[in-house]
């Protein structure tokens, strides 16, 4: 059974790094890139939201793997895409884990096809989850976040796609440029309570996604174009997400963070 408990500072951490007595939700957290963050958060000494749509098992998983390691982590199922499944979730989360300072927007899928094969209900799919999700986990975590004052922050992660495009991925590159755009009128709205609210723009790394629908020769074409030969690991985007998280971070915002390697430069 997957618990919450007490957290205490990373030793040798500086405290300009460490989260100790934040509670952050990272939304998509059961695989992937959204893993990746809640752990070094739970490693930095937040407490940890790991909200998941559909894979419950993983979840928990994660959850008892994280307090194994001493961290504090509990599971949270809602769908994103859900308005009023994210405000009862961000409520619950708020009341059993004391408050909520970090929300990192993870949660997103990608749904290829060429425009003229694509579906209305597709797009609106990957808008709903991508795009929505993160404007409604915003909305309903901004009165926490607001409380928070300058330990709150809301990071997006967005993507490459959505700063260049990319053929057959329009529904996919349309919303993730649409969550940078989010990210610049939520700094704006927040910062006069020292709130803030930044992006982080993955290129290809290695997760399930990626793997699935970049192989064999389409993978060796995309090492070609990355200047520093290699996909990402999903643990270097989590840096990046706890660094903005942190402390240190707090003269920061409306910002885009670019992690793919050189790719888009």
């Amino acid at each position: 059974m997957s618990g919450h408990e007490a957290n205490t500072q990373p030793r040798a951490l500086p405290p300009s790094l460490a989260l100790t007595g934040r509670v952050a939700l990272v939304t998509g957290a059961s695989r992937g890139i959204g893993r990746a963050i809640a752990k070094l958060l739970a490693q930095r000494g937040a407490s940890v939201a790991v909200n998941y749509a559909a894979r419950e098992d993983a979840a928990r998983e994660l959850c008892d793997e994280i307090v194994a390691e001493g961290g504090a982590a509990r599971p949270y199922g809602f769908d994103v895409a859900d308005a009023a499944a994210v405000e009862a979730g961000v409520q619950r989360i708020a009341a059993e884990l004391g408050g909520l300072h970090i929300l990192v927007n993870n949660a997103g899928i990608s749904i290829d096809a060429l425009l003229m094969r694509a579906s209305a209900a597709d797009f609106q799919r990957v808008l709903d989850v991508n795009l929505k999700g993160a404007f409604f986990c915003a909305k309903a975590a901004a009165r926490q976040l607001l409380k928070a004052k300058a330990d709150g922050r809301i990071i997006n992660i967005s993507s490459v796609i959505g700063e260049q495009g990319n053929a057959g991925q329009a529904m996919y590159a349309a919303a993730k440029a649409g969550m940078l755009g989010l990210t610049r009128s939520l700094a704006r709205e927040f910062a006069s309570r020292g709130v803030t609210v930044n992006a982080v723009t993955p290129g290809f790394f290695e997760t399930d996604m990626t793997a699935a629908s970049v192989q064999g020769e389409a993978r060796e074409a995309l090492l070609k174009q990355i200047p520093l030969g290699r996909i990402g690991r999903p643990e270097e985007v989590a840096e990046a997400v706890a660094y903005l998280a942190a402390p240190a971070a707090a003269y920061i915002t409306g910002q885009v963070l670019a992690i793919n390697g050189g790719l888009r430069m």
